[in-house]
């Protein structure tokens, strides 16, 4: 007899596509004067030059104003603090992730099975992620801050309305949390780096997980659908008692 699934929290309202692209911008860049979004582009500019040279651990606030030949309070004024820097160097790339997933074509985009656009998301995450590892690291938000940082629950939300398409029976906002777990800089870290893991094996257990998750709901609901028209009933016991009357009767012979 199997066990009554847990009922499924009821669907948050979706989130529109343009909502998804602004929940990835800080709020002070909506509203930059023409000469505010210069200075910001300097100083992302010159950030970018020392990562490059020095690699993301040799990113300071100072250096930054050193090297953008501004004040350290202008730095701090515009991005906070390391954290902040960080996550606007990371902007860029992740405004063409969003519009790739969003209005860019499938499989990636609108237009493919949800199953297809899940493989094609976590695949274009993990290569985003190795690429730009140690920046992804260092701009990586506190316990506190992670889950609800808004570039991560764009992501999120995006891969909670495809699961909603391709398994809309299960919690499906817990299980993008699920999914989301591999996809994560510091597992990309260790997989890559520590245990020497290629990209390509990273990108074919995505596919595995996501097949696997996916091919379960459909399972589910082929099941449902036999037990509905009442197709299965009883036939799976008259096969196993005409075996055993079968076996009874060679026996006894």
């Amino acid at each position: 007899m199997s066990t009554a699934r847990p009922p499924v929290p009821a669907p948050q309202e979706p989130i529109e596509p343009q909502e998804l692209l602004r929940l990835g911008l800080g709020a002070e860049e909506t509203c930059l004067r023409a000469d505010a979004a210069r200075n910001r582009a300097r100083l992302l500019e010159a950030a970018a030059r020392l990562v490059a040279e020095r690699g993301a651990d040799g990113l300071t606030m100072e250096a930054v104003a050193v090297a953008a030949n501004v004040g350290k309070g202008t730095v701090f004024r515009r991005f906070g603090d390391r954290t902040g820097l960080l996550s606007a160097l990371l902007d860029h790339s992740e405004r063409k992730l969003q519009t790739a997933f969003l209005t860019g074509p499938p499989p990636l985009g609108p237009g493919a099975p949800p199953a297809e656009r899940l493989r094609a998301f976590g695949a274009a995450v993990l290569r985003r992620g190795v690429e730009e590892l140690d920046l992804q690291l260092a701009a990586e938000a506190d316990a506190g801050r992670r889950f609800v940082h808004p570039a991560r629950r764009v992501l999120h939300q995006h891969v909670t309305l495809l699961l909603r398409e391709a398994v809309p029976d299960a919690d499906c906002e817990l299980l993008a949390h699920t999914l989301m777990a591999q996809l994560d800089a510091a597992l990309i870290h260790h997989l890559t780096r520590q245990r020497g893991m290629p990209l390509a094996r990273l990108e074919a257990a995505w596919g595995d997980l996501v097949d696997r998750v996916t091919a379960t709901g459909r399972a589910t609901d082929a099941v449902a659908a036999v037990d509905a028209t009442g197709s299965g009933d009883g036939a799976a016991p008259a096969q196993a008692a005409g075996a055993a009357g079968a076996a009874d009767g060679d026996d006894l012979g």
